[in-house]
């Protein structure tokens, strides 16, 4: 009876270290991921087109002119 007795008096403990194991599993891998991989490079961000400026043809055929 003893196993019994105090199950649910332990319950919400062991819940709480399984979800903690967990996360810290999860921590540990997206760690070693980083690290794998390396530094991010941020991309550069590209301008949105201004929706009241019209846009002409040159702006077509040649983006990379401004």
């Amino acid at each position: 009876m003893g196993i019994h007795y105090d199950y649910k008096s332990t319950k919400g403990n062991k819940l709480m270290e399984k979800q903690a194991k967990r996360e810290k599993k999860l921590a540990e891998k997206k760690a070693k991921r980083l690290a794998k991989e390396g530094p991010k490079q941020e991309e550069p961000k590209i301008k949105p087109l201004d929706p009241n400026k019209p846009i002409s043809l040159d702006y077509l055929t040649n983006p990379n002119k401004e």
